[in-house]
């Protein structure tokens, strides 16, 4: 009897019309009008950029999600079609959009303005969790898990893998019970920042031994200063590659990619870990998370 390889990656969350201004000198205040000398509009969110940097890489993915009708979510929804990732789980509904982030970039700092629409749940997600393909769930955000509580268990029901990024919400990353929500996760993926926000430790490898605490893989992500990961093999890190940086923007959501698709290869630690720089790095030279070859105006 023939049987199906399980290799597929589940990529869930929320995903938006990212506006993106570079060219800038400043960042924007109040009070102030700045004019941007390039903008780039892009389908965005950590959930399609880690997806789009797994179909360039060359790992089955599918989009679980959910997508407004609306102008901006059309647009996005184009290009996502052009991405490489499996779109059979992506829910269309007039309720999930628009979702838009406007986000302006002055080196390596962003500033941030998002609008969420309608709930995060797509109605897919049986379908999805039943997929003879899937063998691993990555969650975008812990907003995501925080919509919807029992993911990480119906996914290990199902047999499949987990990972996590936390992704920055000022309303959620000081939860006491953040960690706890995130019992069963495999391979947690925050950056310096929120690992501090979760642990009260600025010291990355301070945070991340506290954080290998609650999970058996921690990969941290720390921009120019490379990444660690911490398991029951040790601490690793592994330094940043030197590219010419245009915007940041879902550079975590491809080095989340890098790595678990060397996890899931089998590889060691410190392979993932280069296999997550290397990914991140390609996602700064160009506006916009996902890689040009996959999401292209």
């Amino acid at each position: 009897m023939m049987t199906t390889e399980k290799t597929a990656v589940i990529s869930v969350g929320r995903i938006y019309c990212d506006l993106i201004f570079t060219g800038l000198d400043e960042l924007p205040v109040l009070g102030r009008e700045l004019f941007a000398r390039d903008m780039e509009i892009a389908a965005g969110g950590g959930a399609f950029i880690a997806a789009a940097h797994f179909a360039h890489i060359g790992r089955p993915v599918a989009l679980l999600a959910r997508l407004g009708t609306d102008t901006f979510s059309r647009d996005i929804g184009e290009k996502m079609a052009r991405s490489g990732v499996d779109l059979q789980f992506l829910e269309h509904s007039a309720d999930a959009g628009p979702q838009v982030t406007v986000a302006t970039v002055v080196g390596q700092d962003r500033a941030f303005l998002t609008r969420r629409a309608g709930a995060a749940q797509p109605s897919t997600l049986d379908a999805a969790f039943a997929w003879e393909n899937a063998r691993h769930l990555h969650i975008a955000e812990f907003a995501t898990l925080h919509e919807m509580p029992d993911l990480v268990s119906r996914a290990k029901a199902s047999g499949l893998s987990v990972s996590l990024d936390p992704s920055w919400d000022a309303s959620l990353i000081y939860d006491k019970g953040l960690l706890q929500a995130c019992a069963g996760v495999d391979i947690f993926l925050p950056n310096l920042e929120e690992a501090e926000a979760i642990t009260g430790h600025s010291d990355p490898e301070i945070a991340i031994r506290a954080l290998s605490e609650a999970f058996p893989v921690v990969a941290l992500k720390g921009g120019a200063q490379g990444a660690w990961v911490s398991s029951q093999r040790g601490l690793r890190h592994v330094a940043a590659q030197k590219v010419p940086v245009i915007d940041t923007t879902g550079a975590g959501d491809a080095f989340n990619a890098g790595f678990l698709d060397a996890w899931l290869e089998g590889q060691d630690e410190q392979r993932c870990l280069k296999a997550g720089v290397a990914a991140g790095s390609l996602a700064v030279q160009a506006a916009g998370g996902a890689p040009r070859e996959t999401a292209a105006a």
